[in-house]
Formats: structure tokens, C-alpha cells, sequence
């Protein structure tokens, strides 16, 4: 017959830890040591501190390691989710700390600042360019159509928004004035809250015939009501030869001869200014010039000595896309004669119109510029260019 020895409870010489044997199998309890080490599988709950090694300091799962959310298996390691409030409340803060933040992303913790690995934040719309501009995604439209922010907290951008350029006035008597650039507003820290933002980019005031005052361009802006909103104002029409000033926008129209008035700038009262002044007509003489456009870096000038129109005024540049771009000059006035036409500001200007020939120049499309104005009946000022909205933002 078989012998057997019964044990309820093994307790150790000092009374800590014991091993209590019940019908379900044993638990240990206080604290196990091994100077030679472990072998074979230890099954159930183990309470207290292993001490020792554990083959040889390798810890071996079959399947996985779980601790709350976070685990091991063999072809993945999951952290958990958090969120910002819980990261900050609960997560420890040992450099190189990973957490999934539901707010913003994958973010690892660098001994000061938590940084982002992978951002949840998706945003679409317009032309995108991930390389012109080294470590920055870019967003060009020109035209209408709209910015998606999706997830994350949002983000803050750079922006370039500039409006249509006004027409040059119609011909008349004499030279009429050139288109003023649309209005010119760039930023660095413009906040975009999760939604989706309307973007119209506006349009260059139409080429306009005799004796008619130059369009006005149209805004552009970025908006998303009660979020975020910028915009730029259109560009002044020119003025005509003998007859009117030139009309008021994000750059001022230049004034017909015969000393019309130019058309003031920063029709939105922006602080720094989105635009210039255009430049008076000449005095009145026998086929005087008219004034030219003003531009986003500088008032247009005014109608030259006896026959000759003003020059458009300067536009500015830029470089959110990497590389600099001069956008928005003002549309020359018109001169009489041949050579006496004002030349469109740098950045996309029109040039004015003398006897060869009478029309203004169209200005460049997508740079906000202004259209040169015309000389003499029925002849026709050239129309605006077509603004451009550009946002930036590290790519990272």
C-alpha cells in the first residue's frame, strides 16, 4: 500500500512567507527566494517579489504580458489610450515614455516636453506641396474652395492671403489711372481649430472699356464663423483720363490726369496695412498721364512731367512657399506718346497704355496685381489679376 504525508501550511524558520496547500493547489505568499535560480512553470498567482534569475534573465510568455491596457504578444505592443487630461494626470514622466494620446497622437516624452511621433491631425484642400519647403506641408489655392482640419486639437499656420487687383481705368481724354494690387496680409500664428474653412480666393476686377472707371478686384479670405476668419480687400479701380480719381481697396486705384485724385489703400484699416495709396494724376496739360496703382510694398506713382503716367507701386514679397515670390504691384497709368505709359509695379503689374498701344495690360493672374489703364477713347484698361490664398505649417 502506498504511503502518503499530508500538509495544510509550509512556513519558513523566521515566520515570513508560506505555502498553504489547499484541495485547488498551492499559494505562495511573502517573498520566494532562489540563490541557484528557477526552473520549470510556475502556474496560479504569484503575490511578494521574484528575486533571482528567471531563465537565465529571460522572461518567456507564451502568449503575451498584460498590464491594464497596455501588453507584449509576439507581433505587437499595444500602450493603451489616453487622453491629454489623463496623460498629464496620470503617466509617468521618464524620458523616452511613450503614451497614445486620443487628442493629439503618438507622443514620446523627451525629459522636458512631450513631442509628437504621429499626429492623429489630418488637414486637406488645395494644392498640397510637401517638398518645396524643407520640414513644411503647404496648402495653395487659387480659387475658390475650402481647408479641412480634421482630429487632434488643431493646429497654427502661416498664411498669405491676397485679394484681387482693380482694373485701369477706361480710356477718355488723355491718361487714365492704373488698377491698385489687392490686399496683401500674411501671418505666422493663425490658430485653426478642428472644421472646415471656407477659402475664396477673389477675383481681378474685369477689364473695363472708354470711359469707364476701373473695377474693383474682390476680396479673398479664410473663414470658418465664430473660429477663425481673415480677409483681404479688392484692389481700386483706376481712375479716367480728364474725368475721376481712382477708387479706394486693399491697394488704392490711380487717379486720372488733370490732377484726379488717387484712390487711398488698407480699405479694411488693417494694422500692418495690406496695402498702398495709388498716385494723382498729372496737372492738367494737353494728353497728361494718368497715376499709377499703389502695390502691397508701395504707393503708385504719379502721373509724370507733361506726358508721362506713373508707374505701378511695388509689390512685396514673400516666402511660405519656400522660395521668395513678389506678388501684388499696381498697375501703371497711361502716358502719351510711345514710351510715355507707366510701367506696372514688380510683382505682376500692368503695364499702361500710350499710342502703341492704347489698352492697358492685363496684370498676372494669381498675384492680386493691378491692370494698367488706357489712353484716349474708347480705348480699354486692363483687367486685375486674381489673388492667391497660401497656408503653411511644419510638416512635423
Amino acid at each position: 500500500m502506498a504511503s502518503e504525508i499530508r500538509v495544510n501550511t509550509i512556513n519558513n524558520r523566521s515566520g515570513f512567507g508560506t505555502i498553504s496547500i489547499t484541495d485547488s493547489g498551492a499559494v505562495f505568499s511573502g517573498v520566494t527566494t532562489s540563490s541557484g535560480g528557477f526552473s520549470g512553470n510556475v502556474t496560479g498567482n504569484v503575490t511578494g517579489n521574484l528575486t533571482g534569475d528567471v531563465n537565465a534573465g529571460v522572461v518567456t510568455a507564451t502568449s503575451s504580458i498584460v498590464v491594464g491596457n497596455s501588453f507584449i504578444n509576439a507581433t505587437s505592443i499595444g500602450i493603451g489610450t489616453t487622453t491629454t487630461a489623463g496623460r498629464n494626470a496620470g503617466v509617468g514622466t521618464a524620458t523616452g515614455t511613450l503614451v497614445y494620446d486620443a487628442d493629439v497622437g503618438l507622443l514620446v516624452f523627451s525629459g522636458t516636453v512631450w513631442q509628437t511621433v504621429q499626429s492623429n491631425l489630418s488637414v486637406t484642400g488645395g494644392t498640397v506641396d510637401t517638398t518645396s519647403r524643407s520640414g513644411y506641408t503647404v496648402h495653395t489655392f487659387t480659387g475658390d474652395g475650402s481647408l479641412e482640419v480634421v482630429g487632434g486639437s488643431g493646429l497654427s499656420v502661416e498664411y498669405l492671403i491676397i485679394a484681387g487687383g482693380g482694373a485701369g481705368g477706361g480710356g477718355n481724354s488723355g491718361g487714365s489711372g492704373g488698377g491698385g494690387a489687392g490686399g496683401h496680409r500674411t501671418g505666422s500664428s493663425l490658430s485653426l481649430s478642428p472644421g472646415t474653412y471656407t477659402i475664396q480666393v477673389g477675383g481681378g476686377g474685369a477689364a473695363t472699356s472708354g470711359n469707364t472707371q476701373g473695377n474693383a478686384g474682390t476680396p479673398s479670405f479664410i473663414t470658418n464663423p465664430g473660429i477663425s476668419s481673415v480677409t483681404s480687400s479688392g484692389g481700386g479701380g483706376g481712375g479716367i483720363g480728364g474725368s475721376t480719381a481712382g477708387s479706394p481697396g486693399g491697394s488704392g486705384g490711380g487717379g486720372g490726369f488733370d490732377a484726379k485724385a488717387a484712390g487711398t489703400g488698407n480699405a479694411g484699416g488693417y494694422t500692418p496695412a495690406e496695402g498702398n495709396n495709388g498716385g494723382a494724376g498729372q496737372p492738367s496739360t494737353p494728353g497728361g498721364g494718368g497715376g499709377g496703382g499703389g502695390g502691397a510694398g508701395g504707393a503708385g506713382g504719379v502721373g509724370g512731367s507733361r506726358v508721362k503716367g506713373g508707374d505701378g507701386g511695388n509689390g512685396a514679397s514673400s516666402s511660405i512657399t519656400g522660395s521668395s515670390v513678389t506678388r501684388a504691384g499696381g498697375g501703371g497709368g497711361a502716358g502719351f506718346p510711345n514710351n510715355q505709359f507707366g510701367v506696372g509695379g514688380p510683382g505682376g503689374g500692368g503695364d499702361g497704355g500710350d499710342d502703341s498701344p492704347f489698352n492697358g495690360s492685363d496684370a498676372t493672374i494669381n498675384t492680386g496685381s493691378g491692370g494698367g489703364g488706357a489712353y484716349g477713347s474708347p480705348n480699354t484698361g486692363g483687367a486685375g489679376g486674381s489673388g492667391i490664398v497660401i497656408i503653411a505649417y511644419p510638416t512635423t
